[in-house]
């Protein structure tokens, strides 16, 4: 209704914004997070799997079916290419899955996208648009890495301090990424409302087809609907606000970001329709 009330938020605002985001992630991460992997590394690599084949695969099939255009297309398939997001492990407790290994996926996950995401998007994009692959991976490395490193480090050293923050984390990391996705969707407006609905239904169908595929495979491989619900969770939110700011960073054309602020909308909405649906079954 009013764009001007977040489009201020762009430009290096948006970066650090992921960076905020990132590090407070960093600050919740422990070496006892990863024993999971240790204990069932199955789990994680279906996971994992299923993050980088499938949905990968989804945005770029989803792109012609849909004929979208050649920036929403490119936007598509780097949101299907990015990691799962802190959002999915929020969406893991409430629907009383197994949140040690959402956590343990979203860490690996994102750790992978350090090289996954821009050789998958590269890949995956050339036949639309020449894709700067060493551009998305120091991008990536800038606003991934270097705060969740940043944010171990300090809750290895400086435990304290570190544990006086963490309540602060999540709703921080709440309004830093509703700041990012208004931000991009008010900048956008006329785009999305004159051509945004093939783009809706895309992302509708990326995200409902990895909920789906996530839970009804794992669910077969595993027998275990604590399993099968965290890693439904994990395929079917990614970090979108990672999306927006490679495609800010990397494209001149502000439209390939656009899928990735409409999709964390649309995998916020899927995620609680999860919770309802499942967080009584087990």
């Amino acid at each position: 209704m009013y764009p001007p009330l977040f489009t201020w938020f762009q430009g290096t605002l948006i970066t650090l914004g992921l960076g905020g985001i990132m590090l407070g992630m960093g600050l919740t991460l422990q070496a006892s997070d990863f024993k999971q992997i240790l204990k069932q590394p199955k789990w994680v690599l279906v996971g994992i799997g299923l993050q980088f084949i499938l949905m990968p695969s989804l945005g770029w099939g989803l792109g012609k079916v849909f004929d979208l255009p050649t920036f929403f297309a490119v936007g598509l398939i780097l949101v299907s290419c990015c990691p799962g997001g802190t959002a999915s492990n929020v969406i893991a407790y409430l629907a009383k899955a197994n949140v040690a290994l959402s956590v343990c996926m979203t860490t690996v996950s994102t750790l992978a996208a350090i090289l996954l995401t821009p050789y998958l998007t590269s890949q995956l994009s050339g036949s639309y648009v020449n894709v700067d692959a060493a551009g998305l991976f120091y991008s990536t490395l800038k606003v991934v890495l270097l705060p969740i490193l940043l944010g171990v480090i300090l809750n290895r050293y400086l435990p304290k301090s570190t544990s006086k923050i963490l309540p602060f984390a999540p709703p921080v990391a709440v309004l830093l990424i509703t700041l990012i996705v208004a931000s991009i969707i008010g900048q956008g407006k006329e785009i999305i409302l004159n051509s945004g609905i093939q783009l809706i239904l895309a992302l509708l169908c990326l995200h409902s087809i990895g909920f789906l595929f996530g839970f009804l495979i794992s669910l077969s491989l595993f027998k275990s609907w604590s399993v099968a619900k965290t890693i439904s969770i994990e395929v079917g939110m990614q970090n979108s606000g990672l999306g927006v700011v490679l495609a800010r960073e990397n494209f001149s054309n502000p439209i390939v970001a656009i899928p990735a602020a409409i999709s964390s909308l649309i995998h916020s909405l899927l995620g609680s329709l999860f919770v309802s649906l499942f967080k009584n079954k087990n």
